[in-house]
């Protein structure tokens, strides 16, 4: 999210094209030729920056992304990370916003949160905002430009130096497999190759960059003749221009940056590397070969062989790695392409104890397989469909066309480039997947990596080297102190107007509820239903209430595991059969489980709407009950639990529930069971648990999307006929223990890099006349991301954490308040005990302000509240679940309107108790248990 970086993978766009040749399946798709287009228009400034407008009238929404046109490919060596660091800066202050101007103005305004994201090639900077906050964004966007680098200061390098290294821990090297990019990336790209690093740089470079190093990389690169402005939504294209040149046309234009120009990457020898991998549970073995840039002809069919190698029952990497040799529950292909270069990778996630020259054999006889059989056309072309469907589900927002758009400009050199792609994409033969896997794949070198468990190197492959990776150690009082509260002193930049007076509001938008529909059949199935035409496209959920509600405690589990297992096949079709029908229609369909449903997701081409609900009828009601999938889908299921340990996040979120709910409690149990249970889980289980508790009674359907109600019932008949209704109710479930003290507990992951903290208690249910209260409640807490209290304390003030929230999460049948964040390992001490005392002083210290920006922030977002197919979903479900009128969206505005301080007062008193609360801790114990007991919250107890 805000301020990762993570890399944006931007749909394929193609439409498929296929002639009928008199023999259609039942089930295949009804392909035809469909004309698909994003329109825009394109100005360039004189200062070179190059403007993308999109309009579309839909929602009374506007995303504005900036997008310049530096990744990490242009930074040096030994100054890496500097990309990613600016993805950060930019959001702190500006000269005519202030120090944390952007996210209070964004709070104000209702928009999505400022955001943005850092690849090789690119960084993107973007939010969605009600139209009427049009003209402020491009205000603020401009600053980042024109009127940002005289902000940095050293003590606010210092602290954002700290937030990025935290991100790091976080998403590297507190996780498992989470160096294998950087090994990768070592030893596939040559030194000074701009891919040999990784993203996010090393935490070396980023502590030894200067503020003059910093000031230099913007200079450079942040300039209007490198970027690209998009607004994409409901806007007047005239108007926007004019405001575009008000702010943006005075900045200065920069060097002229000249295209980046790389020799393929050429490996004249495979390279064999293994890591001991602190978090892993189980090994892992991953082949990366070199290929083609982005665009490439050859990246299209690379694209698609990486798709059928892996994806699905007849995938040569399920057949065989999966399902015959048995020796990894997971194995996958993908190609990724960038700017310079491209790669593509063979993933297999071991069992536990399984050696990975076993899994790499295997491997080698899937791609035989492949080398043997080819695609078949029939393959192809439902490869080809599924993405057409893909590529839609990426254009359902005003982001994803604009973020589209830009891909396009930036990267192609054309931001209608989507013909060619188009053409490109349908051209595709199976003689091109063949020989594009002969030209870069088939005897070729590559780079493996084996990454096992400590103390487990014999499962590495053979003659395999130990790969360098340079691991963080632990040491209290390590980081550097900063004050942020030191102002930025500097001359301002000339501007030929005051900038620092922030734009008025446009005309307001008004919140405009979807008309809902809603019915009962004769079976008991409710029926929820929105029609959406503005993309071809429809949305489903067939919810069963129960799932670890009906179980017993030394069986949990069998729910998640029915679910599974639905998805394997039905009566008359094998699970080969069952997914390449799905497939053929460019849909998805999948049963899942959670705590409390089981239920049925789908979406689709809205032309094959039919044929899909024929589908789920066959999958819901005629379940197959393979006893080869069962016993895999078991051993899957033990594996994940496994993997689950070795996560440091999974650990806390499980232990947590028990600590809250009572470790007996149903509630309490993770859903996908323990190795044990799992182990005593029979066939006979799943079909009791079928039989007994999969019920109409129980059960909604909702659905969104280009389809009227009429056909939706229609095509409920068969459901609604042949269901059988069953005499169920759902179980009352028992009390949870009431605290009446604060009690701290760890769990020790030795050598953590970061302490996971999960603070909290139960609480009150999702349907309970306060519960919306608490949402309120808490956006100034931790619920609103930057404009919230923990992130500005612990993140802006002290650079503790990447990230830190509170929510309260709750269902009709339980609810909990839960604090979460990683920090880092030698402030866990600190961290706490500021969570504890903001806990303590959040009633009495909440004002006015907090109010006001409270009541702005939920009223005005309300405009982005039913953009997307998901988000009408999302309303349904809210609508069902809690028995809530189909306008509660507008009565919950007048229920924020009428809210005062005092009542915010009392409710945060009766809903945030930090003398009685639950404080779990995962980390390292040898350096950061002693100290919690002067905590005040209670002798520590450790759980492990």
């Amino acid at each position: 999210m805000k301020h990762s970086y993570r890399i944006i993978i931007f749909s394929i766009a193609f439409i498929f094209i296929s002639c009928d040749d008199g023999k259609k399946d039942n089930n295949t798709s009804d392909n035809v030729a469909t004309d698909i287009s994003i329109p825009f228009e394109k100005h360039t400034l004189d200062n070179g920056l190059t403007v993308i407008f999109h309009e579309d009238k839909s929602d009374p929404v506007v995303a504005v992304a900036l997008t310049a046109h530096v990744g990490s490919a242009r930074e040096k060596e030994g100054k890496t990370g500097f990309a990613h660091l600016f993805e950060h800066l930019l959001f702190l202050e500006s000269e005519n916003l202030g120090k944390g101007g952007l996210d209070a103005m964004s709070a104000r305004i209702g928009g999505s949160g400022a955001n943005g994201s850092t690849s090789r090639d690119v960084t993107n900077y973007y939010q969605t905002v009600p139209k009427d906050a049009l003209e402020k964004m491009i205000w603020a966007e401009a600053d980042k430009l024109g009127y940002f680098i005289n902000t940095v200061t050293e003590p606010v390098l210092a602290k954002e130096k700290q937030v990025v290294k935290n991100e790091k821990r976080q998403s590297v090297d507190n996780n498992a497999y989470g160096h294998e990019s950087y090994v990768i990336g070592k030893n596939l790209y040559p030194e000074g190759h701009p891919y040999n690093w990784q993203v996010i740089g090393s935490l070396e470079d980023l502590q030894n960059a200067s503020l003059q190093d910093v000031k230099d990389f913007y200079n450079d690169w942040y300039t209007p003749n490198n970027a690209v402005l998009t607004i994409a939504g409901d806007f007047d294209k005239t108007q926007a221009l004019q405001w575009v040149k008000k702010y943006f046309g005075e900045i200065k234009r920069g060097k002229e940056v000249k295209k980046a120009q790389v020799k393929p990457i050429e490996l004249t020898a495979s390279k064999k590397l293994f890591y001991e991998d602190n978090f892993a549970q189980t090994p892992r073995l991953n082949l990366t070969w070199p290929t083609v840039v982005n665009y490439h002809k050859d990246s299209y069919a690379l694209d698609i062989l990486g798709t059928y190698l892996s994806r699905g029952k007849k995938a040569p990497l399920n057949q065989i790695v999966i399902e015959t040799d048995k020796v990894a529950d997971q194995a996958r292909a993908y190609h990724y392409t960038s700017e310079l270069a491209g790669q593509f990778s063979i993933v297999a996630r071991a069992y536990d104890n399984v050696d990975l020259d076993s899994v790499y054999e295997s491997v080698y006889k899937a791609l035989k397989q492949f080398e043997e059989n080819g695609i078949s056309q029939n393959d192809l072309d439902r490869i080809k469909t599924k993405k057409e469907t893909e590529f839609y589900q990426g254009l359902s927002s005003v982001l994803g066309k604009g973020f589209q758009l830009t891909q396009y400009e930036i990267l192609a050199g054309d931001a209608g480039f989507l013909s060619e792609d188009v053409k490109n994409m349908q051209a595709v033969t199976v003689e091109d997947v063949q020989n594009a896997y002969n030209i870069y794949i088939k005897d070729k070198s590559y780079v493996m990596t084996s990454f096992v468990p400590k103390g487990q190197t014999e499962l590495a492959i053979v003659n395999s080297k130990e790969a360098k990776v340079k691991e963080e150690k632990i040491i209290e009082g390590a980081e550097e102190s900063f004050d942020t509260s030191v102002a930025a002193t500097y001359e301002r930049s000339p501007s030929s107007f005051d900038r620092s007076i922030e734009p008025e509001y446009g005309a307001a938008p008004t919140l405009e509820v979807p008309s809902v529909y809603q019915d009962k059949l004769d079976s008991g199935l409710k029926v929820l239903g929105i029609e959406d035409n503005e993309i071809p496209l429809v949305q489903l959920q067939l919810d069963v209430k129960g799932g670890m509600l009906f179980e017993e405690i030394e069986k949990t589990g069998v729910s998640n595991m029915l679910a599974q297992l639905m998805n394997k096949g039905t009566m008359n079709r094998t699970p080969a059969q069952l997914e390449e029908a799905i497939e053929q229609l460019g849909a998805s369909i999948s049963v899942r489980a959670s705590d409390e449903s089981l239920s049925v997701n789908a979406s689709s081409l809205s032309r094959n709407y039919n044929k899909v609900m024929s589908l789920v009828s066959e999958i819901l009601l005629e379940p197959r009950w393979d006893k080869d999938e069962f016993e895999l889908l078991k051993k899957q299921t033990i594996s994940r639990i496994q993997q689950q340990k070795a996560s440091p996040r999974a650990i806390a979120s499980n232990e947590f529930d028990k600590l809250i709910f009572g470790k007996d409690h149903i509630l309490a149990q993770n859903n996908l069971g323990t190795e044990k249970s799992v182990a005593n889980i029979t066939l006979e289980d799943l079909k009791d648990y079928y039989t007994k508790y999969i019920t109409p009674q129980l059960a909604s359907f909702k659905i969104v999307g280009a389809i009227d109600q009429k056909k939706v019932i229609e095509s409920l008949q068969n459901i609604n006929e042949n269901w059988v209704k069953r005499d169920v109710t759902l179980p009352t479930i028992s009390s949870f223990p009431e605290l009446t003290a604060p009690q701290i507990y760890f769990y020790d992951v030795p050598n953590a890099k970061q302490s996971i903290l999960t603070f909290g208690n139960a609480t009150v249910t999702s349907d309970h006349e306060d519960f919306y209260k608490t949402q309120i409640l808490n956006y100034r807490l931790g619920g609103g991301g930057f404009a919230s209290q923990l992130t500005q304390e612990l993140r802006e003030g002290k650079g503790y954490t990447y990230g830190i929230r509170s929510a309260f999460n709750s269902s009709p049948k339980a609810g909990k308040f839960v604090i979460n964040s990683g920090v880092r390992s030698n402030v866990t001490f600190e961290s706490t005990a500021l969570i504890k005392e903001i806990l303590s002083n959040y009633g009495s210290s909440f004002t006015e302000d907090d109010m006001e920006v409270t009541k702005s922030y939920l009223i005005k977002s309300s405009a982005r509240s039913f953009e997307s197919q998901s988000a009408k979903l999302r309303m349904l479900t809210n609508i069902d679940e809690n028995n809530l009128p189909v306008d509660y969206a507008i009565q919950r505005q007048e229920e924020v309107t009428s809210l005062n301080v005092n009542e915010m007062k009392r409710l945060i008193n009766d809903y945030i108790k930090p003398d009685k609360m639950i404080y779990l801790i995962v980390g390292d114990k040898n350096t950061q248990f002693n100290k919690l007991e002067k905590l005040g919250l209670g002798k520590p107890i450790l759980l492990n």
